[in-house]
């Protein structure tokens, strides 16, 4: 059995590399987490060899990067979960104009509506199992999609992936 490689980088940094064909739960590393404050854990995607190893490492760094480039709430986070919002957050005065003319007045709604609208997205546009997924009724999740196309620029159903992208990056900044 391989056993953890960890390297101490410096007082605030610590490297670990797990062997294994798959990823932490980063949910499950958050658990741990909260009796200590300001510890983050940025988890690169499984990949063999030195090269995956290489790879791995690099997608932890972008991922610590982000979340500092953020300063993201979010104290643990995966690369495949902050990849698009990584390449779309490279310039940040560029990102803030990005989710200011593609969400409108939604950038600054409530966090519930935010929520349904990304929820309703993740869900294919698919308002049954979104409501299910927000364990909320059909009809509330209908009013809130309605209320927000009005805070939208354009309707949602005119640039769907761009609200989507725009919404993950205000997750991603604790704007929720």
């Amino acid at each position: 059995m391989q056993q953890p490689l960890t390297v101490i980088v410096g007082a605030a940094t610590l490297w670990v590399w797990l062997p294994g064909p798959a990823a932490p739960d980063t949910g499950l590393l958050s658990r741990p987490l909260d009796p200590l404050p300001g510890v983050r854990i940025a988890v690169g995607p499984p990949a063999g060899g030195r090269e995956g190893f290489r790879r791995s490492h690099l997608a932890a760094l972008t991922t610590q990067r982000m979340l500092a480039r953020l300063r993201s709430p979010r104290r643990v986070a995966g690369f495949d979960d902050v990849q698009l919002s990584s390449l779309i957050s490279q310039d940040v005065e560029q990102a803030d104009d990005f989710v200011k003319t593609t969400l409108g007045d939604l950038a600054t709604a409530s966090p519930e509506l935010r929520h349904a609208v990304l929820t309703y997205i993740q869900a294919q546009c698919n308002t049954t199992r979104a409501a299910g997924r927000l364990f909320t009724h059909r009809n509330t999740l209908l009013r809130q999609l309605d209320r927000a196309d009005q805070l939208l620029p354009k309707p949602l159903e005119d640039h769907t992936v761009k609200v989507a992208v725009a919404l993950d990056l205000l997750q991603w900044r604790g704007s929720d």
